[in-house]
Parts: structure tokens; sequence; C-alpha cells
């Protein structure tokens, strides 16, 4: 995955955590009296869904390959995609 996806992906994360804590405060602070909380929390499921849909994106065109916590190594990828006969 290229570098500025991650780099991408990690600033929308940020956002959205931002957003959360923007609702917990207006909820705090507001005492509920508000529309804010509503409207940090909109916008935190709006982004979420956005970067989802992208990283959907993403992997249907092939930008993005998926893959686990230890990749496997180079060779052990190759023969497990064409087995011997």
């Amino acid at each position: 995955m290229p570098l500025v996806a991650k780099i991408f992906i990690v600033a929308v994360l940020l956002v959205i955590v931002g957003s959360l804590g923007r609702g917990l405060l207006f909820l705090v602070k507001d005492k509920g009296h508000s529309e804010r909380t509503a409207k940090a929390l909109t916008w935190r499921i709006v982004l979420s869904i956005a970067l989802f849909g992208l990283l959907m994106l993403g992997y249907a065109t092939g930008y993005l390959q998926p893959h686990g916590i230890y990749p496997a190594p180079a060779s052990a990828q190759h023969s497990s995609q064409n087995p011997a006969s």
C-alpha cells in the first residue's frame, strides 16, 4: 500500500476520533440542550461511511491490497498460488 494512502487513512481516522471527542465535549458542556452534539456525531458517521466506501473502492480497483498481520514472504505467496502437480 502506498505511503500516501496510509497517511490519508490515519488522518481520516484521527478526524473521526476528533469528531467523537467534540460530540462528547458538547454533550457534557451543553447538557443536551443544543444540536451541536448531534451534528458532531453526524459528521463522525458520515466520515466513517465515506472512509469505508473509499477502502472498498481501493480494494475493488486493486489500489489497496489486504494482508494479514504478518504477511507471508513473496516466495511463499507464489508457491501457494501455483501448486506443484
